[in-house]
């Protein structure tokens, strides 16, 4: 896809009208905001290089970080709206490793239900400038109410921080769900990790799982971190001592299959806070005030669907999580991914919490229903 193709022209006058100035962001980046903090599957998926002086540098495998590490860096003021346009890097087993994304960062504005609904607009206003007469579904999530859950459940802290995590990875949710309603025995490890796991020392066993990598030849960088396995292999232990509440466990799954058009999906939240007896009130009454921006931006909300699973299994997503597909074929495809991502500036250094939503687009994909050639 070349800089003067019409999708390119046609995305670029959309985002210039939206406000929002368009960033350059280098192509060579730090790599540990990435490693610390990007998912899983991103992580595995990085190019990674180092500089002469051994500090570890990776292809822009993505926008959101550097935009928001960017902003940082300048003390800009807010509210601040960001555009980009350009290439990123992620290792494919088959096809391109380079592809080419677009999308808005609206950084600092206090009005959390009117940037949301922004946020779905300008983003389905730029997908149908590209492809004007192809049908688009918007589903969304919210990680806030599913936190607002397990919170009002009244469980403990373990299990909270095991479900949130894995919260958004279809999997990962059903596995924590059958290990928490039936817990299995740890797995027998070396002597020296299992009594690290039974002190519970949890820095400890980073170190040594640290170590057994190396000395496997494993890169304690690919996949999941020493650290993080320590985490999981500790809390593990301590949840298989306990028994998951059936109450609670039929709460979740009662919770999960909710699927509505948003135009319901407020009364149906309300119904199921009710019927289980739970105090979901406050992040039902912030849903309820997205919902109502989303609508009083011309946007048909018995079209949008509210699918109570969906989220992404990342600790910087706060809220709304939200992705524009197009079936074609059969074949569901994601054209955008958004959503909101309040903590984020403060874990990449910000000196005061900076709220912010904000969604890329796939221009790859975009370019095909668009009928784009390469």
């Amino acid at each position: 896809m070349t800089g003067n193709s019409s999708l390119i022209r046609d995305l670029s006058s959309a985002l210039t009208s939206m406000e929002a100035d368009l960033v350059s962001i280098p192509l060579i980046q730090p790599a540990d905001p990435f490693l610390d903090m990007a998912g899983e599957d991103l992580r595995r998926r990085i190019f990674l290089t180092e500089n002469e002086n051994g500090d570890s540098l990776c292809l822009r495998p993505e926008f959101t970080i550097p935009v928001c590490r960017n902003h940082i860096a300048l003390n800009a003021a807010t509210p601040k709206r960001y555009a980009y346009l350009g290439e990123v890097f992620r290792q494919r087993r088959d096809g391109a490793s380079e592809f080419l994304q677009a999308g808005i960062e609206d950084l600092g504005e206090t009005d959390e239900a009117s940037s949301d609904a922004r946020s779905i607009a300008d983003a389905l206003a730029c997908v149908k400038a590209a492809a004007p007469d192809v049908h688009f579904d918007i589903v969304l999530g919210d990680q806030a109410v599913f936190a607002a859950l397990v919170k009002a459940l009244g469980l403990p802290q373990g299990w909270r921080k095991k479900l949130l995590r894995a919260f958004g990875d279809e999997k990962s949710l059903g596995t924590t769900l059958a290990d928490l309603s039936a817990p299995q025995p740890q797995d027998q490890l070396p002597d020296n990790i299992m009594a690290l796991i039974a002190e519970g020392d949890e820095a400890g066993l980073a170190q040594v799982l640290e170590l057994e990598m190396q000395e496997a030849g494993i890169s304690p960088s690919a996949g999941r971190t020493p650290a993080e396995i320590a985490r999981r292999l500790i809390e593990k232990e301590d949840l298989a001592a306990i028994k998951f509440p059936a109450a609670a466990l039929s709460a979740l799954q009662g919770f999960l299959d909710i699927r509505a058009s948003l135009n319901v999906a407020t009364v149906t939240l309300r119904a199921f806070a009710a019927d289980h007896d739970l105090d979901l009130a406050s992040a039902i009454q912030k849903f309820e005030a997205r919902a109502r921006a989303i609508a009083a931006s011309g946007i048909d909300t018995d079209k949008l669907i509210y699918d109570a699973s969906f989220g992404r299994p990342l600790d910087y997503y706060t809220g709304l999580v939200y992705e524009i597909r197009q079936t074609a074929d059969g074949e569901e495809q994601v054209i955008v991914g958004g959503g909101r991502y309040d903590r984020l500036l403060t874990m990449l250094g910000a000196s005061e919490p900076i709220p912010g939503v904000g969604f890329s687009i796939w221009l790859d994909r975009l370019r095909k229903l668009a009928g784009e050639p390469l």
